[in-house]
């Protein structure tokens, strides 16, 4: 793992050493924002997405789409949110190379080299210099399975590689290595309907990432009109038709939520996040059900105000499969008055970076006590001290070193700017909430 060290990126981690009393308005989701932004281009129609995320990679994924043929249109709200009006990829044959940037967001990397497919022309995929390290030869594979011809420029099944659509996939049958990411499954389900003849698609053996990630595509489709099966647990089939074009509200980003309301877990303060959908297919909506474990007090208002009351002690936690709330769930233990334990994470090596590996070396190094397991990471009680938490260009290792500083006096944070990939405003919307406090505990 490689990380930038210079003076000039240190950011100083708010410490006020009060508890946090605050309301935060937090960003849209971005699982949502790229995944109806990617269905707009195949839409019958022209689609809106209302409050949509303003981040790196919601702009990544803007750039790409553009780049295929699709027309988007970005306008400000007087409320500070923005609208996107999509038009759908119009009919491209290019007689020169695309160049489409991925920057490092996974959705944009995973989810449009299928689409892609379906126009006409050459496309070479690349990114940051992290991108390459990103697993992606599960859709690599499978695209050349579906008769994709596919051109490699760097290591097997990595970025770089050159794309050749031909404006049509005929579909079929298809196993897809999903043990990695989700997002493999959730990209060919994504494009399924516009297959001539529809798509059928079975996990190969092993576990699959983040299953949540895929319910939620699924939903999406289904919402759009987009007939999908599920024969079994490890398949699902996608008819060919139309999906519906649309005028939508994006939620919030409710694993985005999860490093404010960890703000109030360290500081036995109180954080309310406004707009909680009652029901939704985001896995950050598990924060309710682990935060209440450790010792949380939770309020759900009629207004869809989530309230969060921080206990006096944190509870250490066993927690199997927390995704990508991992990072903040592990800043959050190593506060922890107990052990904990989570497991069923193993593909967080190959996020933006080896997330365990990093959670464990940063958190070790402010005096921490984190051991590696195969598939996730083992938490006891220590006392930490001050010093650099180092991000790995990873927006949630950005956010835990935040959270520990708010309980740990003098850390500091390596390139937080590094959190606008997800969330341009978290320093300000941090410092905010830091400083929000009332009389210390």
């Amino acid at each position: 793992m490689s990380m930038q060290n210079t003076v000039d990126q240190l950011w100083d981690a708010p410490h006020p050493g009060t508890a946090v009393d605050g309301t935060v308005v937090v960003p849209t989701s971005k699982s949502l924002t790229n995944r109806y932004l990617l269905l707009a281009a195949l839409a019958d129609g022209t689609s809106r997405i209302r409050n949509a995320l303003a981040s790196r990679d919601s702009d990544l994924m803007i750039g790409a789409l553009r780049a295929l043929g699709t027309g988007i249109e970005i306008l400000p709200q007087g409320d500070g949110t923005i609208d996107l009006v999509i038009t759908p990829l119009a009919h491209q044959d290019s007689t020169t190379t695309t160049a489409i940037d991925c920057g490092l967001a996974g959705t944009v990397m995973r989810f449009v080299p299928p689409l892609a497919a379906l126009v006409r022309g050459e496309f070479t995929f690349d990114g940051d210099p992290h991108a390459r390290a990103r697993p992606m030869a599960p859709i690599v594979t499978a695209l050349k399975d579906l008769g994709v011809q596919v051109v490699e420029h760097g290591e097997p099944g990595m970025l770089p590689f050159t794309l050749t659509g031909t404006g049509t996939l005929a579909g079929g049958s298809i196993e897809v290595d999903g043990a990695s990411s989700s997002q493999f499954i959730s990209a060919l389900l994504l494009i399924g309907a516009r297959t001539a003849n529809g798509l059928e698609i079975t996990a190969a053996p092993g576990p699959i990432a983040s299953p949540d990630h895929i319910d939620m595509t699924v939903q999406t489709l289904r919402e759009l009109g987009v007939t999908v099966a599920r024969p079994d647990a490890r398949s699902w089939t996608v008819e060919p038709g139309t999906i519906s074009a649309f005028d939508k509200v994006m939620e919030p980003d409710l694993s985005n939520a999860g490093p404010f309301l960890a703000a109030a877990m360290v500081t036995a303060g109180t954080v309310r996040i406004p707009h909680w959908p009652v029901s939704t297919t985001q896995v950050g909506d598990r924060w309710r059900e682990i935060l209440t474990t450790m010792g949380a007090g939770i309020e759900h208002l009629e207004d869809g105000t989530l309230v969060l009351s921080g206990p006096e002690e944190i509870r250490g936690i066993d927690c199997a499969d927390s995704s990508e709330l991992a990072p903040t769930l592990a800043a959050i233990c190593a506060l922890a008055s107990g052990p904990s334990k989570l497991t069923g994470i193993a593909h967080l090596r190959g996020h933006e970076t080896d997330r365990l590996a990093a959670l464990a070396t940063e958190i070790n190094k402010l005096g921490g006590s984190v051991t590696e397991l195969e598939d996730g990471l083992a938490i006891e009680p220590a006392a930490l001290h001050s010093g650099d938490f180092g991000t790995y260009a990873d927006h949630r290792m950005a956010t835990a070193g935040a959270i520990i500083g708010l309980a740990v006096p003098g850390v500091r944070v390596i390139d937080i700017a590094t959190t606008a990939k997800t969330m341009p405003d978290f320093p300000a919307l941090w410092t905010t909430l830091a400083t929000s406090g009332k009389a210390a505990h």
